[in-house]
């Protein structure tokens, strides 16, 4: 077996009537009562939290409404708090509802339309893009938040987040900027999706007007963090992947120690992050596969040679870490072939697509249902939550999970005829970045608005390229192409 590693008040609150009892805080949904956004102040220095003035023709009255639903069972009312304070809201949601409805409404979720998975985005309309990917992940994670007992919000919020770090040209880009800034803390996508959420993507300021970024509660923010520490403390644990991973910048930590508060210790994952990083695995097997044989990148009839299979294997070793058993990986495509995983063969048609369909359908529930029965042998009945227990994988499962993985890896990720291109992608991230701390342009008339207030308060030059990475990395891979044109 694996394991993931750790073991009412009463407010007044103006509604306007005729426009019902939600909530309409900007961009977390969705109707409703329109008093003051957020907590804190604007970046105009206005202070938030008052009540908006009625439009014409609408009159005022007061209500009275619950300060918020409490936590369900397993939840404290710590888990509900968040990094910046906010005034109370409507009992309409609770507060990982709320959390969940953010991100669905970030500019940041929407740009992963534009960014690649494992084939470049937009080059095939059947092929996923990291926000296909991401809606996936967080059905998948939802459904086994169910099963486990889990609340189903703070998953899925964690699962929607966990990509959208990611910089222009998927791994390929973070490979270049993580050299680029490797003297300033590095760049990985998962420390850069903690920094989106807690200050890069606009929503709630801090009182004393700092951007709290998303501002999510410490459940679904601690859900977010995969890799709990720092570049400087990724050796001490390592994954056996080719590049290190980790979830923290130098100057995040603030906000990393306030989310681990109720942690054991700060490199505990807590029972969402691991259903989050399953759910993640699960997707990223099943259908990155299902994408490379719809797009003809893999013929599942290649696996009827046993040479191809084991060069499958070495190129899988190669990739995630010799941890991964030969012998085993082999056993694994022998199980997935014998249960008829793979379809026989692929014209395009509506049948073979169908066929194909149910047979991802099929891995997915059976992966999951394993994980399902080994956590609850492990742990029983109710909800498990939080630091209450561990996802539990079965070998075999997991096994089968990055034999497929290693699939993507041979026949998409690491063809060397690609290498060219990898290369122009990097050149193409790096051009960006010395146009963006040389003189020329301006940074004004080269960084979005967006980012102009942090370059401005930057004090060094590291805390500048620091401005300038935030920004590469917040574009597509069609902006950064657009930019590059421009700028270089």
């Amino acid at each position: 077996m694996q394991q993931y590693d750790n073991p009412e008040e009463q407010t007044q609150q103006p509604v306007l009537e005729g426009l019902g009892g939600g909530d309409a805080d900007s961009g977390d949904a969705d109707g409703g009562n329109i008093s003051g956004k957020n907590a804190g102040a604007t970046p105009s220095g206005r202070p938030q939290g008052g009540m908006a003035a009625p439009p014409a023709g609408l009159t005022g009255r007061t209500a009275t409404v619950p300060e918020r639903i409490p936590a369900g069972e397993g939840y404290t009312a710590s888990d509900e708090e968040r990094w910046a304070p906010e005034p109370p809201k409507s009992k309409s949601r609770t507060a990982f509802e709320r959390d969940r409805a953010r991100l669905i409404h970030s500019s940041a979720l929407r740009r992963l339309g534009a960014k690649s998975q494992i084939l470049v985005a937009g080059t095939d309309d059947f092929a996923r893009t990291r926000l296909t990917h991401t809606l996936e992940v967080a059905q998948i994670g939802r459904q086994i938040a169910k099963m486990l007992g889990c609340d189903p919000d703070v998953v899925d919020c964690a699962c929607l987040a966990h990509d959208l770090g990611h910089p222009p040209f998927g791994h390929n880009g973070e490979r270049a900027l993580a050299d680029i800034a490797a003297d300033i803390g590095g760049f990985e996508g998962n420390a850069q999706t903690l920094r989106l959420l807690t200050r890069l993507e606009p929503k709630v300021f801090h009182p004393d007007g700092r951007s709290a970024g998303v501002n999510l509660t410490r459940a679904s923010l601690d859900a977010a963090v995969k890799y709990p520490w720092t570049l400087a403390e990724a050796d001490q644990h390592p994954k056996g992947e080719r590049s290190r991973k980790f979830c923290v910048y130098p100057d995040d930590t603030a906000v990393f120690r306030w989310l681990k508060a109720a942690a054991p210790k700060t490199t505990a994952k807590p029972m969402e992050c691991q259903i989050m990083d399953l759910a993640d695995d699960i997707a990223y097997s099943v259908h990155d596969v299902e994408d490379s044989i719809a797009t003809g990148a893999f013929n599942p009839i290649a696996l009827d040679d046993a040479r191809v299979i084991d060069r499958i294997v070495d190129d899988t070793r190669a990739w995630y870490g010799t941890k991964w058993n030969a012998d085993a990986l082999v056993d694994a495509f022998a199980r997935l072939k014998r249960d008829r995983l793979f379809p026989e063969h692929f014209n395009g048609s509506r049948r073979a697509l169908a066929q194909l369909k149910n047979i991802t359908s099929d891995l997915i529930g059976r992966f999951a249902w394993s994980v399902e029965q080994a956590t609850r042998d492990v742990y029983g009945t109710g909800p498990l939550t939080r630091y209450s227990a561990n996802v539990v994988i079965p070998d075999c499962t997991a096994y089968e999970i990055v034999a497929l993985k290693g699939i993507a890896v041979h026949f998409v990720m690491a063809p060397g005829e690609r290498e060219p291109m990898h290369r122009e992608e990097r050149r193409i991230v790096t051009d960006l970045i010395d146009v963006l701390m040389s003189d020329s342009p301006r940074p004004s008339d080269a960084l979005e608005d967006v980012f102009l207030d942090d370059w401005n308060e930057a004090a060094s030059d590291a805390e500048r390229l620091r401005v300038a990475v935030d920004q590469v990395a917040s574009l597509t891979d069609g902006s950064a192409l657009a930019m590059h044109s421009i700028l270089c």
